[in-house]
């Protein structure tokens, strides 16, 4: 199958990313066949999530990371680094299902988180036992292959020797920060920890690394970038991606349902201490204890759309969202500067100047 290649000047079309994953997907399946019916159901249906849609970001940071260091998009490398960006998007279906596994989320993309729909399956075959102890751990095995089949995709792309040596340890950084930084919310949320530093160090690990830091890295690994070049992306990567988890704050309590694909307040009833949270919590304790004490004795728990409106009240009218917005501004502003003086190509510039500020800006 020949992958189609992005006309010169265009961003990385998400379709060119599930031709990729298509393909790679597909002799997955075969090989699926041959073990078990039961197995290559199972893989149809992460297929299936992997494919049901996203933004594709991830690849496209890494593709942009690659031209902006020299990579030639019509040249006999880019399949290969295609298959490599697009690796990124299984890496990320694994953290998705993961994610809603930990955070008990319902729904992802607005359907069934993966857990809930094993447990759906379960129950309408009949099957014996827990169906959401099955649901919980069908989703936790096919995440576990979906960062399995990540390696084997960037393994196998058709990198050169040189190119893979320079990847390796980048995608191991990936791994290890995701990792940590989901440790790091967990902890937090179980700890009930307030503390700002705490909340943008979880934003910074679970997100903005394996987001936009590590996706630049890895382009500028496969073209051979230097130093220099490398630390201009890592800088514009995590200060975009830190604001990219700022905006999903914002959307995480006051984001529509129908643009989100999440319930309303979501974090609020999940309990995270979100950058969000944990400012309205500081100047709520300064201005206004009651409305401090209310949000205290609410997070985490079944919140009434009644209690909802008073939350994000509360969080408004402190100063909250002011502040984070003013956040994801300068962050935004900061990392573009990097990026203006920075090596990378003047048409890389561009295309990243525009993914930085649609990332930051959106609303869904």
């Amino acid at each position: 199958m020949t992958i189609t290649r992005p006309r010169p000047g265009a961003v990385l079309h998400p379709d060119d990313v599930d031709a990729a994953l298509r393909e790679f997907l597909a002799a997955r399946r075969a090989d699926a066949e041959s073990i078990s019916p039961a197995y290559a159901a199972a893989v149809a249906e992460l297929e299936r999530y992997v494919l049901r849609g996203g933004k594709r970001v991830r690849p496209a940071f890494a593709w942009l990371g690659w031209i902006g260091a020299g990579g030639d998009e019509t040249g006999p490398e880019a399949e290969a680094v295609l298959r490599t960006c697009a690796a990124l998007e299984l890496f990320h279906a694994y953290g998705l299902i993961h994610d809603d596994v930990i955070d008990a989320s319902l729904t992802r993309r607005g359907a069934p988180a993966a857990h809930v729909m094993f447990a759906d399956q379960h129950r309408a075959r009949c099957w014996s036992g827990s169906a959401e102890l099955f649901g919980t751990g069908a989703a936790i095995l096919i995440g576990d292959l979906a960062q399995c089949w990540a390696d084997d995709m960037i393994r196998t792309s058709g990198l050169s020797a040189r190119a893979q040596r320079r990847v390796d340890p980048v995608w191991t950084d990936l791994r290890t920060e995701v990792l940590c930084g989901q440790l790091l919310d967990l902890t937090a949320e179980a700890a009930g920890d307030e503390d700002i530093g705490t909340a943008l160090r979880v934003n910074q690990y679970k997100t903005a690394s394996y987001t936009v830091e590590r996706p630049l890295h890895i382009g500028a690994a496969i073209a051979g970038a230097g130093a220099e070049l490398v630390a201009a992306y890592r800088a514009f990567g995590v200060d975009i991606g830190v604001a990219f988890q700022l905006r999903d704050d914002l959307l995480g309590v006051f984001g529509a349902p129908e643009e989100t694909g999440k319930p309303s307040g979501d974090d609020l009833v999940q309990g995270k201490r979100t950058v969000l949270f944990t400012s309205a919590l500081r100047y709520a304790d300064e201005r206004d204890p009651d409305a401090a004490k209310f949000l205290r004795a609410r997070i985490g728990t079944r919140i009434s759309e009644d209690e909802l409106r008073t939350m994000r009240a509360i969080i408004t009218e402190v100063g909250a969202v002011d502040r984070v917005e003013r956040d994801i501004a300068a962050r935004t502003e900061r990392a573009l500067a990097v990026l203006r003086a920075s090596g990378a190509t003047e048409g890389a510039k561009e295309r990243l100047t525009a993914m930085a500020i649609s990332a930051t800006q959106r609303t869904s």
